[in-house]
């Protein structure tokens, strides 16, 4: 099992969180469409070269952003990650991806 981190610009955290969903992950027993997001500000600065959705090359740019957990099977993450990085709006998604133990 591994726990899904991601972090998303709010107006666009139902469509990434839906196709990260249609992959299975989020499932605990019998739920689905499992997660938990916290609110916060993103911040970065494009470089040049990228193609940001948000802000302008080489200026500081901050972003309200959610934080969405999610558990997904080990057999599942590669697909939700895909489908993270498909779905989401930036060039460079932030995501992390933890394999837990089973105790």
């Amino acid at each position: 099992m591994y726990k899904l981190a991601f972090f998303v610009p709010t107006e666009d955290a139902e469509r990434v969180k839906e196709a990260v969903f249609t992959t299975g992950a989020g499932r605990i027993g019998d739920y689905e469409a499992c997660c938990f997001q916290t609110p916060g500000t993103g911040q970065f600065r494009p470089l040049a070269g990228a193609n940001p959705h948000i802000g302008q090359i080489d200026e500081l740019e901050t972003a309200e952003e959610l934080k969405v957990e999610l558990v997904c099977q080990d057999a599942l993450i590669h697909a939700a990650i895909t489908a993270l990085k498909a779905a989401h709006p930036y060039e460079e998604p932030a995501y992390e991806a933890w394999l837990l133990a089973d105790l």
